[in-house]
């Protein structure tokens, strides 16, 4: 197997490395706080930020928020030490997830920052068969948390789950509707990697190869079959693995989205202060976090900049007034989503320096042996 290290790039590692320059930051910082401007100057309401004590209570919570930040980071980076077989070390980890979350941050919500990551981690002297293993499982790995958890929770406490407008298990209306179609592209989305990892990685390849026959398709033939031939090779590596090495990648998982929506959970207890504390009250808000997130999931902005800012207010009204609605709004996205903007202006350009460097240093011992 050839050595990536060693290889000059190709196009599309090209585009990976161009896909996480700096100056990708500009454009989801302006829509993300230009919408927030806009609410603020639209809705927010001097008299509901006086109402916020600023007491031991508040900075408690907001602590608390900052603790399940660090905590999803970490359970991320545990999940790619063990998805890696413990070839990366905690530091490594650590900073790679930084940059996966950097690039998934400048990239659309419906895109991600998968072919980013496969450019990444091919420069940390991975095998193709383990890269594409780490990539495609948490495709799975995240998709199978909202298709699984979702559905309990709605039985549970209904269709309110969705959306504020609904109640009970009533009639849906249009946000019931496009929170239905976009969890079924979710489901197809997972059951698609699902059967190429684990059932039949070789047919699925033949199936994705076959739709690109289509003429409108054909533009994505080539990255159908580097899908399918990632699909086998990643099956092959998922196969040698034992139950724990499924079990931890599925608890690291779960433990780090749900640090991210109890987050928000934290913030808004620390801001407003006569939310219910109640427990079904709370798993109510969460649940309400993972129906947004469903229905964001396939945004064509970077990050979902602009569009999460805008209908957060509408999701969580019955949670928080919407006089602070764009402050808290703001708080949030700043820890989950800005930070990572500004954490990668700090440690990809070193990043970026040490992978040149290194191909450099091995083109020359190459050239000299």
């Amino acid at each position: 197997m050839k050595d990536n290290n060693t290889q000059p790039l190709n196009e599309e590692q090209k585009d990976a490395l161009e896909s996480i320059r700096l100056s990708r930051i500009i454009l989801p910082v302006v829509i993300g706080i230009g919408v927030v401007i806009y609410l603020l100057f639209r809705e927010f309401e001097l008299e509901e930020f006086d109402k916020i004590p600023w007491s031991f209570h508040t900075f408690f919570w907001i602590g608390a928020s900052i603790f399940f930040l660090a905590l999803r980071h970490a359970a991320y980076a545990y999940r790619l030490r063990v998805l890696s077989d413990k070839k990366f070390s905690w530091l490594k980890c650590i900073q790679l997830i930084f940059i996966w979350e950097f690039s998934s941050a400048v990239s659309p919500t419906s895109v991600g920052g998968s072919a980013v990551a496969f450019f990444v981690l091919a420069q940390e002297k991975l095998s193709t068969a383990k890269t594409a293993t780490i990539v495609l499982y948490t495709v799975v790995l995240d998709t199978l948390f909202f298709i699984a958890l979702l559905p309990v929770l709605i039985l549970l406490m209904g269709f309110e789950v969705i959306h504020p407008s609904m109640t009970g298990f009533g009639m849906l209306n249009s946000w019931g509707i496009s929170f239905i179609t976009f969890y079924l592209l979710m489901f197809s989305y997972g059951l698609i990697f699902y059967y190429g990892l684990f059932v039949n990685p070789v047919q699925m390849k033949r199936l994705l190869v076959g739709f690109t026959k289509i003429s409108f398709l054909r533009k994505w033939r080539k990255g159908a079959v580097e899908l399918g031939e990632n699909m086998i090779a990643t099956s092959g590596e998922l196969k040698k693995q034992s139950w724990s090495y499924h079990w931890k990648a599925f608890l690291s998982t779960s433990i780090a989205w749900a640090c991210r929506f109890i987050l928000l959970n934290c913030l808004i207890i620390a801001l407003v202060p006569d939310i219910s504390m109640a427990i079904w009250d709370q798993l109510l808000l969460y649940s309400r976090q993972m129906s947004m997130f469903i229905l964001i999931a396939f945004s064509p902005t970077p990050g979902g900049a602009g569009i999460i800012e805008y209908v957060f207010g509408g999701f969580l009204k019955d949670f928080v007034p919407s006089g602070i609605s764009p402050l808290i709004n703001f708080f949030w996205r700043f820890l989950t989503y800005y930070l990572y903007l500004l954490a990668g202006v700090l440690i990809i350009p070193t990043w970026i320096q040490s992978v040149l460097k290194s191909r450099k240093l091995k083109k020359k011992n190459s050239q000299n042996n």
